[in-house]
């Protein structure tokens, strides 16, 4: 199976680890969103999940990882057990945390399951070799607690609608985006879900929409078609073509039960103006 080879379950819990975790990479987590390079004519798919998205703050200057298992220049040298602990606690085997691009906070909600499938779906892909430059770390971070994030899941957990869409909300770290920033990280005391983030890029300016269930302000009035669009194909309920960063391509992979737990868990969202 390639880099961004789909699932074969309908159910979007694969028959098999491996697709599982193909599942989750390219699908829920969106992962090639950040560690497959863009050129002029999109994803270089002869790179897929072999970094170097530039993202440059005044905190830190870093370019995506190379998450293939290259042995000089990915992650062909760790071992499942720092994969796995990289994954849910951001610091590689080197010791150096990993610069809060990377969504690690969200990552911590795993079921020990599915940890297992995206390291063994990472470990399987196609090797490619692609040097990066050092990361520039300017200023000190943390790594700020995700919503969610700490619930625990259980398998039993995830058989019911609600609760399942809240894991993988939480997996597709959506509320990163979809949060106001405030002076001491994300908002999502008082703001999670409400969006109005402005994301630069080559698309120019998008800001991210407020996914929470406010009638006029949020998805309270949408239909759970026209939610599901949204995730999917990246239009809006007037019609109106969604901007990037989102990644519409790899939520167009998720699962028609999947989708249906996603809205289900929006739908409890506090409404916010």
């Amino acid at each position: 199976m390639g880099a961004l080879g789909a699932a074969t379950a309908d159910d979007g819990a694969a028959q098999t680890p491996l697709e599982r975790g193909a599942y989750l990479v390219n699908g829920v987590m969106a992962c090639a969103n950040c560690h497959t390079p863009v050129d002029a004519n999109g994803p270089v798919l002869s790179k897929a999940l072999a970094g170097g998205r530039l993202f440059d703050t005044p905190a830190f200057k870093v370019y995506a990882s190379n998450i293939t298992p290259d042995r000089e220049t990915g992650i062909g040298a760790w071992s499942e057990a720092e994969l796995r602990s990289f994954l849910t606690t951001g610091i590689r085997p080197s010791k150096v945390p990993v610069a809060p691009i990377m969504p690690v906070a969200f990552y911590k909600a795993l079921t020990l399951g599915d940890l297992n499938a995206v390291v063994g779906y990472l470990r399987s892909v196609q090797p490619v070799r692609n040097e990066l430059p050092s990361a520039d770390y300017r200023q000190p971070f943390a790594h700020q607690e995700a919503p969610f994030a700490n619930k625990a899941f259980r398998e039993a957990d995830l058989q019911v609608p609600a609760k399942r869409g809240m894991y993988l909300v939480t997996l597709g770290h959506c509320l990163e985006c979809h949060t106001l920033m405030g002076k001491d990280g994300h908002d999502y005391g008082t703001a999670a879900g409400k969006g109005g983030r402005i994301f630069a890029g080559p698309w120019g300016e998008s800001r991210s929409s407020n996914i929470t269930a406010h009638s006029d302000a949020g998805l309270g009035n949408w239909t759970d078609d026209e939610i599901k669009r949204a995730i999917t194909q990246g239009v809006s309920r007037d019609g109106r073509k969604l901007k990037p960063p989102m990644a519409f391509a790899a939520y167009a992979r998720i699962s028609p039960q999947d989708l249906d737990a996603i809205v289900a868990f929006l739908r409890t969202l506090k409404p916010l103006e």
